[in-house]
């Protein structure tokens, strides 16, 4: 199945969207230093009239403003972990939903999700209440969300993370998010014959790093793997700077189209 990028700028009419599988939205590519022009992690997923966040960020709620589904219309949030460059704006997204006149808010993430979440009320404990939170924590395994069918996989990172595999509920136009991780083959496997991945690809090949993959480690782990696209996430300072080196280096070892995501980038499946 093909995958179309457009604008954010560009918007399908109701008719047309029912057509597609999934819509996916970058909403921040960026990292935990700041990159002008890009947000902290942040993707939005619809399809068929369902609409999920995976992860929030700083700047994710912003940019979420600035699509037709906005805040008010998500009300599912899945983490991939517990780092502050996704979750920061978890709170303001809880305050956001209250004020429009929402009611309830999803929350489903690997273990340690209740923890997170009771902890921040606890901090933030005026807004306790003010919706119906319910919480969810999933593992390596099947499970659904927002009409989603997704299947959790364990990934290298500095603590528990999850790369997902979403579905719509027809079973059509598989799209992998990989979340923060290293690079390895076991996720190139997980990822195999899906339409799209977004990976994390933190750093340059001159950067000697753990717990994020450089260019080169990516294109590695996913050559020969039947991928359509592969859109590179997450960027560092260091990787923001050599863009379309990032590109060319996973390129020489994986056969699939290669772009680097930039915020507002929408990926159409």
């Amino acid at each position: 199945m093909s995958a179309a990028a457009a604008p954010a700028s560009t918007r399908t009419n109701a008719a047309a969207v029912v057509a597609l599988a999934m819509r996916v939205t970058f909403l921040g590519t960026g990292s935990a230093m700041p990159v002008t022009g890009r947000a902290q992690t942040g993707l939005l997923l619809e399809s068929d009239g369902n609409a999920l966040l995976v992860d929030c960020g700083s700047g994710v709620l912003a940019r979420l403003a600035e699509t037709e589904v906005g805040y008010e219309g998500v009300s599912s949030v899945l983490l991939t972990h517990h780092h502050l460059d996704h979750v920061s704006d978890l709170m303001a997204l809880v305050k956001a939903r209250w004020l429009a006149g929402a009611d309830s808010l999803e929350i489903v993430g690997p273990e340690g999700t209740e923890d997170l979440v009771e902890g921040l009320f606890d901090v933030h404990d005026y807004l306790r209440g003010r919706l119906d939170v319910q919480i969810r924590e999933v593992g390596p395994t099947e499970f659904g969300i927002a009409g989603f069918d997704v299947m959790g996989f364990e990934v290298r990172h500095s603590m528990p993370t999850l790369a997902y595999r979403f579905s719509n509920e027809r079973g059509e136009a598989d799209f992998v998010f990989s979340g923060d991780t290293e690079a390895f083959s076991a996720l190139g496997d997980f990822a195999d014959g899906a339409s799209v991945l977004a990976h994390d690809c933190s750093f340059p090949d001159d950067v000697d790093v753990s717990n994020h993959p450089t260019p080169s480690q990516v294109g590695e782990a996913l050559a020969g793997r039947d991928i359509e696209s592969v859109y590179l996430t997450h960027l560092y300072p260091h990787a923001d700077r050599v863009a379309d080196d990032l590109r060319a280096s996973v390129s020489e070892q994986f056969e699939g189209e290669v772009r680097v995501a930039k915020d507002g980038l929408v990926v159409e499946l």
